[in-house]
């Protein structure tokens, strides 16, 4: 057996930066109190979900990923809890700025960065305008509970991210996430197949995924408001849901894996056995035409 606890959090964001700092280290110690190893924190959890409008004023809030006082803080916070934990920041790197997630490890070693790959444009969604296309490639890492593959956000609805990380020995994927209303279709509802497209993924690839997501509704300078609709859940490697949160409340998610018997089932089914990789040219394509 090798058992591992994950958890997922999900609280609202306000201009109150020092408060979401503490209401997010609360959260990760109240995971640990209940015996969470792998703590998934949502994604620009420091600050609102600035986004949503286009405002250069925005990009102050970036900073490098060397000496940066929030992945030091929650650096410290692994060590002390002796917890994984994914952080993610607004890192600036010279002229570029990027969605990223730098992963620490249990000892409060920075084991390295991921920068979001796949950046969404659309009203109430204006990544195209902050963040750079990652150009680290997908990452997973060893920790000391597990090897793990991170995706952020948009990055979630792609099965090929989801693929890449498993074939790269992911045992468990983590998607922190800010994903609310859409201001243009106010009726419309993403939740069921923002859930549905990471179940898949968790089922394709016969690993756990866990989805960390902000509440609460944002409004930007211009008026423009996206409510965020949690949401945050743990599927198993079937993609059924062992522990989800509802739209509104503050709350932490647990749920306890043997990584083993997943490695053993994943193994069993030869769904990476049977990959016909001559067969995938098109996937290399945006056209389809190899």
């Amino acid at each position: 057996m090798r058992p591992v606890t994950v958890a997922a959090t999900q609280f609202a964001c306000t201009w109150d930066l020092p408060g979401n700092a503490d209401r997010a280290e609360a959260l990760v110690r109240k995971a640990a109190g209940q015996g969470a190893e792998v703590i998934l924190i949502q994604e620009l959890f420091a600050t609102p979900y600035f986004c949503i409008e286009q405002h250069p004023k925005h990009f102050a809030l970036a900073q490098p990923l060397e000496g940066h006082p929030l992945v030091a803080r929650f650096a410290a916070l692994a060590r002390e809890l002796g917890v994984v934990i994914p952080v993610s920041f607004f890192e600036r790197s010279g002229p570029a700025f990027f969605n990223s997630v730098a992963m620490v490890d249990a000892d409060g070693t920075v084991l390295g960065l991921y920068r979001k790959s796949h950046i969404p444009q659309g009203p109430g969604y204006e990544e195209k305008f902050y963040f750079s296309p990652g150009d680290t490639g997908f990452r997973v890492w060893t920790t000391a509970f597990g090897r793990i593959g991170v995706g952020i956000c948009w990055d979630q609805w792609f099965p090929e991210c989801a693929r890449a990380m498993a074939l790269m020995g992911a045992e468990m994927l983590l998607y922190p996430t800010a994903i609310g209303s859409e201001p243009p279709a106010p009726g419309y509802d993403s939740q069921p197949h923002w859930e549905l497209v990471m179940r898949g993924h968790a089922a394709a690839n016969i690993l756990p995924v866990v989805a960390s997501n902000r509440i609460g509704t944002e409004i930007a300078p211009q008026g423009r408001a996206v409510t965020f609709y949690g949401s945050s859940f743990i599927a198993d490697p079937a993609g059924k849901l062992v522990a989800t949160a509802d739209r509104v409340s503050e709350g932490v998610l647990v749920h306890r894996f043997d990584l083993d018997a997943i490695a053993a089932l994943r193994a069993g089914w030869g769904l990476f056995r049977d990959r016909r990789v001559d067969l995938y040219g098109a996937v290399q394509t945006l056209d389809g035409v190899a």
